[in-house]
């Protein structure tokens, strides 16, 4: 059977790849494995997502389970609920910042971690071989509808309150933040501007994903209004992105770094600070100013949250805005994300531009190269002593995921692609020159092991 569970969940084009069939027998399988008694569901605003919820309701009925259902709210909600409402599961239906053609199911357990490696191989194996738990027609399971929003509200405003009314504009992009955002920011006291608040499945304002090119409106928006910031959302809420009093998209990597700081200054600057591999080394810059230290993971969410869990780091994340608060709970979390930033700004008395200042910027560059699938895996393993060879100074190695070296002046990062026939090569320097010689050497090296691998 092909591998239904990637790094987020099961996801694919609806009712192409995620059709209402595979739905059910996740959630009959999700059932059967954790011997689930309740169980949360809740959708971002994919048109696809109640089609894909009546198809995973039925599964779970049938095995027994009793299920709640949250209908339109963020990832982190949906996580956070599955949690407080003791939960032996929850399921996110969503996609994420993908375009709204896809969708996917997330899964979480009761302590709001997603399922892991070990849980998704099992639940595969269960939908490989139709070995459902079903119950007799007696004991099916029975659904109703719950208030997640004020759950999650209750947490949220004993974690942040503001002596400052902030003056903030929010751009959800039409997908699950829509109201829980603008309502969260203006309930911690913010005077809030909101606009593509509207819940659109099509997310037809701009890409569901927040990146410097799809937040030009939004940066627009603050400038001409002279707000202090303002903070956008991906589909389903997991993520925040920022844009400065000056209209300026903040880096991920810088906001991240500079955040994390803060979140070990909280804590007396000793601990641990968890986030991928890819990140820049400006997040150790300004963690080990603090006392503390970094720990690196694969790329993937869950792999953060369980190093957070397994560590008890006081904070980690990924340098897309997805952000894991574990005082609260452990997923990526947008709009407990902002709260928090604007807490953090407001005790450090500085705006978000002056708070980003002080994390320094390196360069980073990047390039894809062509590899068959067979082969990309095979090449990257064995660059691995080369490379040292290659970069003898350097300070780290590493193959959590690809092939990472540490050096004086920056790093190098060659991954295969998981979805595509590539290698992925990622370099960070000092400057402009230091990563584009580390960049150029490194892809020499790889395309000279393809080359060796074909022959």
């Amino acid at each position: 059977m092909a591998k239904l569970f990637g790094s987020s969940g099961v996801r694919g084009l609806a009712n192409v790849f995620l059709t209402p069939t595979l739905a059910c027998k996740v959630g009959s399988a999700v059932a059967t494995h954790a011997k689930a008694k309740k169980a949360v569901i809740a959708r971002d605003t994919r048109v696809s997502g109640p089609m894909i919820e009546d198809a995973l309701v039925s599964g779970l009925l049938s095995c027994g389970t009793d299920v709640l259902l949250a209908c339109i709210v963020p990832t982190p909600v949906l996580a956070y609920a599955t949690k407080a409402l003791k939960a032996d599961v929850g399921f996110m239906l969503t996609a994420s910042h993908n375009p709204p053609q896809y969708n996917g199911i997330k899964v979480f357990k009761g302590n709001s971690l997603s399922y892991t490696e070990e849980d998704q191989n099992a639940v595969e194996k269960t939908v490989d071989k139709g070995t459902f738990a079903l119950t007799d027609w007696r004991t099916l399971g029975k659904t109703a509808y719950f208030d997640a929003a004020q759950i999650y509200m209750g947490m949220a405003l004993k974690a942040v309150s503001l002596q400052r009314k902030w003056r903030v504009v929010v751009d959800p992009g039409c997908g699950a933040t829509f109201h829980i955002a603008p309502a969260l920011l203006k309930a911690i006291g913010c005077k809030v501007t909101a606009f593509n608040a509207q819940p659109d499945g099509y997310f037809p304002a701009r890409k569901s994903e927040p990146t410097a090119e799809s937040l030009m409106d939004l940066a627009s928006v603050v400038k001409s209004l002279g707000a202090d910031c303002g903070v956008a959302f991906d589909g389903d809420g997991d993520r925040v992105a920022f844009v400065d009093e000056n209209g300026v998209f903040v880096d991920f990597d810088r906001s991240l770094a500079a955040y994390a700081a803060y979140a070990l200054k909280q804590t007396g600057g000793d601990g641990a600070v968890i986030t991928n591999v890819e990140a820049s080394m400006c997040v150790e810059t300004m963690v080990e100013a603090q006392g503390g230290r970094v720990i690196r993971t694969k790329v993937g969410d869950i792999y953060i949250s369980e190093a957070i869990m397994r560590e008890g780091a006081v904070f980690g994340g990924e340098p897309c805005g997805a952000w894991v608060h574990p005082q609260h709970h452990y997923c990526p979390d947008g709009p407990l994300s902002a709260a928090l930033m604007l807490k953090a700004l407001e005790e450090e008395n500085m705006s978000l531009g002056e708070f980003i200042s002080k994390v320094p910027e390196y360069i980073t560059l990047r390039e894809n190269i062509a590899c068959q699938n067979e082969l990309k895996y095979k090449a990257v393993a064995k660059i691995e002593e080369k490379l040292k060879d290659l970069f003898p100074d350097f300070t780290g190695f590493s193959t959590v995921d690809g092939v990472r070296l540490a050096l004086k002046n920056g790093w190098l990062l060659a991954r295969a692609s998981g979805t595509e026939p590539l290698i992925r090569l990622t370099v960070e320097g000092e400057s402009l020159q230091t990563a584009k010689d580390i960049l150029a050497k490194a892809a020499d090296l790889i395309h000279n092991q393809i080359g060796e691998e074909t022959t």
